[in-house]
């Protein structure tokens, strides 16, 4: 089991986590701008930024942050997108060997 990963998968992994760390960001700016009453980042862009592998950033951000956490949309939507970044994850990692 003392398995070395493969350049492919780094380069994936490496992505799935900027992405991840990327659409964090992005709710916290957010949230920031709604408390300060500024120019808000499109929840179309949140919710692209989730499905392209950012929905483990998006999940956790939403319950650090308690953003967005009311909307119908995104308590059904985020939670797919996280379970879809897991499951890139661990296709990455043990059928891309």
């Amino acid at each position: 089991m003392n398995q070395s990963l493969s350049s492919i998968q780094i380069i994936l992994l490496s992505t799935i986590l900027m992405m991840n760390l990327y659409t964090f960001t992005l709710f916290y700016i957010d949230k920031q701008r709604a408390i300060k009453h500024k120019y808000r980042i499109s929840e179309k862009q949140l919710l692209i930024c989730s499905f392209l592998f950012g929905g483990i950033g998006a999940w956790v951000s939403m319950g650090m942050f308690r953003h967005k956490t009311q909307k119908l949309i995104f308590k059904l939507s985020v939670p797919i997108a996280a379970l879809l970044s897991f499951v890139s994850i661990m296709i990455v990692l043990f059928y891309l060997s």
